[in-house]
């Protein structure tokens, strides 16, 4: 009797587990089962003032991130799983920090991208949201020098973590 109840309480347990689904991912990226293409859209430059290699840069770190973090498949045409379209709103710098003489001891780097999320699978919640990162340094140094090294080592990871967290890990 012990026997058959427990044999009972296991194969009731193996249905009703069966039933759930849970998608993991070591990279925390929630993936929706039956999403197979994502389109990463070239990501243009309306920034009044800008660098010119910026719109690539972001793009491509964007669709490298995608397809490293998830099993996505990049296409370039209408109707993928997943989208990303958007642009670069912002470019400027500015003064941080100022010394007791009126003179910037610090000044700041800011890009803005505004970015829209398409998501035609599963729950088709998407988003449209501005993402803003900015980097400092010090006001002796010229921005042309320092404009580069801000922008690959410290604004564009952010930023492009920041809209892969938002669509896939909801953050």
């Amino acid at each position: 009797m012990i026997r058959l109840l427990q044999g009972i309480v296991t194969i009731s347990l193996l249905l009703v587990l069966g039933g759930c689904s849970v998608h993991y991912s070591a990279t925390g990226a929630s993936i929706e089962p039956g999403a197979k293409t994502v389109n990463v859209r070239f990501i243009e430059n309306r920034a009044p003032i800008n660098n010119p290699t910026l719109s690539q840069n972001l793009t491509e770190r964007l669709r490298t991130k995608v397809q490293s973090q998830t099993s996505l498949v990049q296409i370039n045409e209408e109707g993928a799983d997943y989208e990303f379209k958007g642009s670069v709103t912002g470019y400027s710098f500015s003064n941080a920090a100022v010394t007791n003489v009126d003179q910037a001891a610090t000044s700041r780097l800011t890009v803005t991208v505004n970015i829209t999320f398409v998501k035609r699978i599963g729950d088709k919640k998407g988003y449209s949201q501005s993402f803003t990162r900015s980097a400092d340094f010090s006001a002796s140094q010229l921005p042309t020098t320092v404009e580069n090294g801000l922008l690959e080592n410290n604004i564009l990871p952010q930023i492009v973590d920041d809209i892969f967290n938002k669509a896939f890990a909801n953050w």
